[in-house]
């Protein structure tokens, strides 16, 4: 899947927007959108379906008023961030964090 495909997903299926609104967010025509967020759906029905990996690839991305997850979320202290997977990781002995 591309960038463009998730993205898509993203601004038409959790964000709720119309196809012409999420076509403008992306700067592209609105039958354009519809070409990627149909090739987008498509891929997505093949892995649920098959079982099937779906990777998301395009390169390196920067999100704007976004840092590494969401306890740094926005936030001008960023402090403990570099660590931030880290500390999120299961602690010995528990599968998820958060759990025994």
């Amino acid at each position: 899947m591309t960038l463009d495909e998730f993205e898509a997903v993203r601004l038409a299926d959790l964000d709720g927007l119309y196809q012409e609104q999420a076509a403008g967010q992306m700067n592209v025509s609105r039958p354009t959108f519809s070409r990627i967020i149909e090739s987008a759906h498509r891929k997505i029905a093949d892995a649920l379906v098959h079982g099937k990996l779906l990777r998301i690839e395009g390169g390196p991305v920067q999100i704007e008023g976004r840092r590494c997850c969401r306890a740094h979320d926005r936030r001008e202290n960023t402090t403990g961030a570099e660590n931030c997977f880290r500390a999120q990781a299961a602690p010995e002995g528990k599968t998820k964090p958060g759990r025994d």
